[in-house]
Formats: C-alpha cells, sequence, structure tokens
C-alpha cells in the first residue's frame, strides 16, 4: 500500500513541478490546438468569400478592417504552425535550437502581420486589390513588357 501512495505522490509532484509553457510556446496546450484549428478554418471559409465579394461591396472600412483581421489571422495561423514545425523538427537535429528558432518564428509571424496589415490598410484595394494586382497588371505595365505602345 505505501508503494501505490508514493507513486501518487511522486505523480501528483510532478505535474505541479512541470513548468507552464511559455509566450513563445505558441503550439503547448490544447488552446493552441484549438486556436489554430479555429483560425484554419475562417481562413478556408471567409478569404475564398471575400475575395469573390464584388469589390463595390467591400469597399472603405470593411475592406481595411477585414484586411487587419486576415493579416492577423495569416500571421498567427503560421506562427503556430511553425511551432509545431519547430517542436518536431528542431529537436532532431540540436535541441539547443529550438529556442532560437522559435524567435525566428514570432519574428517572421511579426513581419507578416506588419507587411500585410500595411498593405490592408495603405495600399489601393488593400490585400484583395493587391492579389488581383498580381494576376492583372495595369496597362503601362503590359505596353511596358511587349513593347507594343498604344497611340
Amino acid at each position: 500500500m505505501k508503494c501505490r501512495g508514493m507513486l501518487a505522490v511522486r505523480s501528483a509532484a510532478r505535474k505541479l513541478s512541470t513548468k507552464s509553457p511559455g509566450p513563445m510556446e505558441a503550439d503547448a496546450g490544447p488552446l493552441a490546438t484549438r486556436t489554430h484549428h479555429a483560425m484554419t478554418t475562417s481562413l478556408a471559409f471567409l478569404t475564398p468569400i471575400y475575395f469573390l465579394v464584388p469589390d463595390s461591396m467591400t469597399e472603405g472600412l470593411f475592406n481595411k478592417a477585414f484586411g487587419v483581421f486576415l493579416a492577423g489571422n495569416i500571421s498567427a495561423h503560421s506562427w503556430i504552425g511553425l511551432n509545431y514545425v519547430a517542436t518536431d523538427y528542431v529537436p532532431k537535429v540540436s535541441r539547443a535550437l529550438q529556442g532560437p528558432a522559435r524567435i525566428v518564428n514570432a519574428g517572421m509571424a511579426i513581419i507578416t502581420f506588419v507587411g500585410l496589415a500595411r498593405i490592408a490598410t495603405s495600399s489601393p484595394g488593400g490585400i484583395k486589390g493587391a492579389v488581383k494586382g498580381l494576376w492583372n497588371p495595369d496597362e503601362k505595365m503590359k505596353m511596358e513588357s511587349t513593347g507594343k505602345f498604344k497611340y
């Protein structure tokens, strides 16, 4: 009987002594998993709807607000996802690199958010306009690339 009691005490002590995940460990715990799955679902459903809605319905404040929401969602989604990658694969190379890999992941997420948020708020058409511009260059760019000028 004493043996079982001691095992229970040791098990409880281990649970209490385990450190809580730090702020850089974005993939630790069930909350992170739920958040990552919620962001995946919202990106899968809201992004195509946003790009399919006519521009006249998404002009102005809605376009900027949704663009910032999308920037935050994309950057947080990539931060958590890359932390999962860091947890799974970085220790196979070196355990000492896991902390720096998490810092690099956080840095990339911050840069992604700042860049996409700036496009969303200050670029004509926001993120939607920038993505459309990748496939539909303006007339001046078309003329310069083909060498044919309209007179």
